[in-house]
C-alpha cells in the first residue's frame, strides 16, 4: 500500500504544477512563428513541447553537444545549423540523453517535438520529428523560449 501511495503522489507531481523558463519577447515569437526560410546554406530547426504530462519538469537540449536550451510547457526553440549534415538532437532524460540524429537538408525548415513519458522515478523525455504541416500548427500555439541555458553542463 504504501508503495501506491508513494507512485500516486509522484504521478500528482508529474502531472500538476508548471514549470517555466525564460521567454523571448512577443516580437521575436511571432517573427519565428513566420516559418521563413534559414539562410543560405543553413537548416532550421524548430524543437518544441505540447505534452501534458510533466508539466513541472523541465528537460535540457541539446543539437551536437550544443545547449538549446532547457524546455518547459508549451515553448518552443528556433535556431539554425549547416544544412547538407547529420546533426545529434538530444533531450535530457531520467537516466541518459535520448537523441535523434537527422541529415538536414540546407533551406528547409524541420520540426521535432520533445514530449514527456513516465519513467522510473522522475519523468523522462524523447524526442520525435513531426511534419512541417503538424509542427507549425502545433507552434502556432505556443510561445518561444530564451535559448542558451541549460541546467547541465556537457
Amino acid at each position: 500500500m504504501r508503495h501506491f501511495a508513494s507512485l500516486s503522489l509522484l504521478a500528482a507531481v508529474l502531472i500538476t504544477g508548471c514549470a517555466s523558463v525564460d521567454m523571448a519577447s512577443p516580437e521575436a515569437s511571432a517573427k519565428a512563428k513566420q516559418f521563413e526560410a534559414p539562410s543560405e546554406g543553413k537548416a532550421g530547426v524548430y524543437i518544441y513541447r505540447n505534452s501534458f504530462v510533466g508539466k513541472s519538469l523541465k528537460k535540457d537540449l541539446w543539437i551536437d553537444g550544443k545547449c538549446v536550451g532547457e524546455s518547459a510547457p508549451n515553448v518552443f526553440f528556433h535556431t539554425q545549423v549547416k544544412g547538407g549534415e547529420t546533426h545529434k538532437i538530444e533531450t535530457e532524460s531520467e537516466f541518459s540523453p535520448n537523441a535523434l540524429e537527422l541529415m538536414l537538408e540546407a533551406g528547409k525548415n524541420y520540426f521535432i517535438r520533445q514530449f514527456i513519458k513516465m519513467g522510473a522515478f522522475v519523468g523522462g523525455a524523447d524526442l520525435e520529428q513531426v511534419s512541417e504541416e503538424q509542427g507549425k500548427a502545433d507552434i502556432a500555439e505556443l510561445e518561444m523560449a530564451l535559448p542558451g541555458k541549460c541546467s547541465a553542463e556537457r
